[in-house]
């Protein structure tokens, strides 16, 4: 490999992480482009903490003879526990993090030492030089965990690699870095989000949706469902217990929300406010109770486990209902929030708070009930009118006929 290709590479890297390629499709057409240009180049991988809620980080791979069986991405775990830790203690990457150096090598086949985690492996399938690099973030560039950008490259050559192969690796290691980073950097973003907003709340503001007071008016079936004695469990339970109860209820909840197709706009203590949207009222209706359903499975598994465990349960109680609303933007210069908001947002907390008094799980307004299908609303009834704090008129309100509190 030639140095005059060094500015070629690096302008494709570039380009394509302009252009928006993916982690791996630079790790790849970074890895094929040095081979093609004379690089001793057999296998590479790179990796780099996020911000994500679940993931540590993500890893891409590369490998000139079998890509199937060693190439693409994959999201890795806390590394600062259990098996986790064992393998990034035994990981060159933890040796540059925590010796400080940029870089590491083993001619693992002139007799330097396998020391490193798979080093012995690949020593195995016949490589012959192995080189690891750290390029670190200064604090302006660093983003929760993702302060450093690790990668690896190895060699089959018989002599290894060049002194002129690893010079030219130090030159193209860093842009590399820097594009991998912005495509990472995109994706935090989404990921963000999409956490605190709600999938599609989070797609309409990464579309640019996000100028104050601009919202557009939509029908929808609205959800709104909070935990039964919530305030009476929380008084009377360690304060230990309080957050992974949430949690748990909370992930029953959402979940069951998501699979139904619908989007959680709101998570207010320990109340859910969403939506379901479709393209015509039975449809989005059929969806929501769809989520119900999905989430009686849920609850019932969970409330289960932990009374096993001899924790506290509970039940959720829900409100249903249909109407117009405005979604956008609402709020000030400085904090805007993307949610819904009109009188149909107001009656559907109503009807939920209804619920505890007449001792069911579910009520729906007339418009939701009206809104189902023809052939599901034989499982409905109708629990008479009732006044709703706000509401001017009185309304005709239904549940299901399997409707009952359980707490």
């Amino acid at each position: 490999m030639d140095y005059s290709d060094v500015g070629t590479i690096a302008a494709w890297v570039t380009e394509q992480g302009l252009k928006g390629a993916t982690e791996a499709e630079l790790l790849a057409g970074f890895c094929e482009a040095c081979r093609n240009a004379g690089m001793r180049l057999d296998r590479a991988m790179a990796l780099m903490d996020t911000l994500h809620p679940v993931h540590e980080g993500r890893a891409f791979r590369w490998d000139s003879e079998s890509e199937a069986n060693f190439g693409g991405e994959f999201e890795y775990g806390p590394s600062g526990e259990g098996q986790g830790l064992e393998t990034w203690r035994r990981s060159a990457f933890y040796h540059l993090w925590t010796s400080g150096d940029r870089e590491v090598r083993r001619r693992i086949g002139f007799g330097d030492p396998t020391d490193f985690i798979m080093l012995d492996q690949i020593h195995a399938l016949g490589h012959t030089d192995y080189v690891a690099m750290a390029h670190r973030f200064a604090q302006a560039g660093t983003i929760g965990e993702m302060d450093c950008f690790f990668s690896h490259f190895s060699t089959k050559h018989p002599e290894g690699f060049s002194d002129q192969d690893l010079a030219i690796l130090r030159k193209l290691v860093p842009v590399l870095g820097l594009a991998i980073k912005c495509v990472a950097l995109a994706r935090i973003a989404r990921t963000i989000a999409e956490v605190y907003l709600g999938e599609d709340a989070a797609r309409q503001v990464m579309d640019g949706k996000i100028s104050r007071g601009k919202s557009e008016r939509i029908s929808a079936a609205l959800w709104f469902s909070d935990l039964l004695n919530y305030t009476k469990i929380s008084d009377n339970s360690a304060p230990e217990e309080i957050i992974p109860l949430l949690n748990e209820y909370s992930e029953v909840v959402i979940t069951a929300i998501h699979e139904a197709g619908g989007n959680v706009l709101k998570l207010i203590g320990d109340g859910v406010l969403a939506i379901f949207k479709g393209e015509d009222p039975a449809q989005s209706c059929s969806a929501a109770l769809e989520a119900e359903r999905l989430l009686r499975q849920k609850l019932a598994a969970l409330n289960a486990a932990r009374e096993v465990d001899r924790r506290p349960t509970t039940d959720v109680y829900i409100g249903l209902h249909i109407g117009d609303v405005f979604y956008g933007n609402i709020g000030s210069q400085d904090r805007l929030d993307f949610t819904v908001i009109g009188p149909a947002v107001n009656e559907v907390s109503r009807i939920a708070s209804i619920c505890r008094s007449v001792d069911l799980n579910v009520l729906m307004s007339s418009d939701f009930a009206a809104g189902i299908p023809q052939e599901q609303r034989d499982v409905l009834a109708c629990i008479g009118r009732y006044a709703l704090r706000g509401v001017k008129r009185p309304q005709l309100l239904y549940t299901l006929e399997s409707a009952r509190l359980n707490g």
